[in-house]
């Protein structure tokens, strides 16, 4: 390695350990004001609390690595731009690529990083947090879910989930059970499907066997359609049901192949499952974007402005991965694609920007 790389890996990694620890710390630091209220209301210590806000840093530092790393490529190449390195270079006929490439390395090397942390220590941390905030803090105790099962108890009735889709606000799998004194089986209610709408729950495929009076008979019906009034939402069932990011990319994919093989959709899954290996390519994208940005000659005496664009460049990438997860978890896209076209999109441009800067 060339001392030219070495010194721009170093400026670089300054810069990016200064401004992801500045962001960081105001996270922690907001999120925890934010939530003091809910946090006295619970059962949390104030120490218990502040805990909990930490168990989400991992996560948040692999969220926002990318912008980080733009606007740490584009300092550095920015001040090398206005302290005349860049025209040195360029004097000594080595071209602006070859600057590139301990840039690239980094990408590299940070996206590998946020696939490792996805990998090992989100998902323990994610799920731990999750619990939490559940469970201790909004004190949801009769609600569980292990894996994809989530069971529910409700006043004299207990309630499984085989399946729950937050996208389509639907269940599949569902059984009611209610009980009677001692424990004793009055009835119960299997539906293939149901499904949230103007404030009611929609069951379809029903089968009801509610129990004879004095006697050890049951009565069968069954319906096509049926209101059944429950005292959960959606949003509950969000809430509690096991998350892609509490699951690493092998557990995802099982998960996936079980989903699929016991005939439910898994299409917002198999979005979030391209999506694990999609994400970290971002930091390739940034770094490359954040090079071709610092090289332009206005930046020489006007670095603010360029952290402007990145901060713009940054927010636009995150609208368009967004909206094409969208479109994957609609159905409208693949989930390869869903979970790719935002990085081939901006790779282009990119590319095409740089090349408009040397």
């Amino acid at each position: 390695m060339s001392s030219l790389h070495k010194y721009w890996l170093k400026e670089f990694t300054r810069f990016f350990f200064i401004i992801q620890l500045i962001i960081l710390v105001l996270f922690v630091f907001i999120d925890y004001l934010s939530r003091m209220d809910k946090f006295l209301n619970s059962d949390l210590s104030l120490l218990g609390a502040l805990g909990y806000v930490l168990l989400k840093v991992p996560f948040m530092f692999v969220q926002l690595t990318p912008a980080s790393i733009l606007l740490a490529t584009i300092t550095v190449f920015g001040l090398m731009n206005r302290n005349n390195e860049l025209l040195a270079v360029r004097s000594s006929g080595i071209s602006i690529y070859y600057l590139v490439r301990p840039a690239v390395v980094a990408g590299v090397l940070l996206a590998v990083l946020m696939f490792f942390l996805g990998e090992t220590i989100i998902p323990v941390f994610q799920a731990r947090a999750n619990y939490i905030q559940y469970n201790v803090i909004r004190k949801r105790h009769n609600y569980s879910s292990a894996r994809k099962d989530i069971w529910i108890k409700s006043e004299n009735k207990l309630i499984h989930i085989n399946f729950f889709d937050p996208v389509h606000r639907s269940v599949a799998g569902v059984s009611i059970t209610a009980l009677g004194k001692k424990f004793s089986l009055e009835s119960r209610i299997d539906a293939k499907k149901g499904f949230y709408k103007n404030g009611q729950w929609v069951f379809e495929n029903i089968i009801e066997q509610t129990r004879v009076k004095n006697s050890t008979d049951y009565d069968i019906k069954l319906y096509d359609k049926k209101n059944i009034p429950l005292s959960f939402k959606p949003e509950d069932l969000g809430e509690v049901s096991k998350k892609s990011e509490e699951m690493s990319y092998s557990e995802l994919r099982k998960y996936v192949k079980k989903i699929e093989q016991e005939g439910y959709d898994a299409t917002i899954y198999k979005v979030d499952l391209n999506g694990k290996i999609a994400f970290p390519f971002i930091c390739i994208i940034m770094v490359l974007s954040g090079a071709a940005t610092g090289m332009k000659s206005f930046v020489k005496n006007n670095i603010p402005v360029a952290i402007a664009i990145g901060v713009v460049i940054a927010f636009m990438y995150w609208i368009m991965y967004g909206f094409c997860l969208s479109l994957g978890y609609g159905g409208i896209l693949p989930p390869v694609i869903s979970a790719w076209a935002a990085n081939v999109f901006f790779l282009c441009l990119v590319i095409l920007y740089l090349i408009n800067s040397e």
